[in-house]
């Protein structure tokens, strides 16, 4: 396949059906990690996080399309946080970290 750019995923996206759908927006490559710093803790797992691959501009569409809803955002990961301040539904102060790992909660 030479010649032809290479598509690639960098999020996945899982939306939990509830009174308020929870959106799980996660870098892929940080699924079924755990990352701790004093007493707070990110554990990344994977039947929360897990779902279907997206890359960018796929996120980007579908960040702003849910943003429109009544839902709430768990966001992790350096490509996840900056599509989602692409999208407006994140602020920069809004973002925390943990060992250097982006996160945001996002209750729209």
């Amino acid at each position: 396949m030479l010649g032809k750019p290479r598509f690639s995923y960098e999020m996945r996206i899982k939306i939990h059906k509830a009174y308020r759908d929870v959106v799980a927006i996660c870098d892929s490559e940080l699924i079924g990690k755990k990352f701790e710093q004093g007493k707070f803790q990110l554990d990344i797992k994977e039947n929360f996080f897990n779902g279907q691959e997206f890359n960018k501009e796929e996120a980007l569409k579908l960040m702003k399309d849910l943003s429109k809803e009544d839902v709430t955002f768990n966001i992790i990961g350096k490509e996840s946080t900056e599509t989602a301040l692409k999208a407006e539904i994140i602020k920069k102060q809004g973002i925390k970290e943990i060992q250097g790992i982006p996160f945001a909660l996002i209750l729209i």
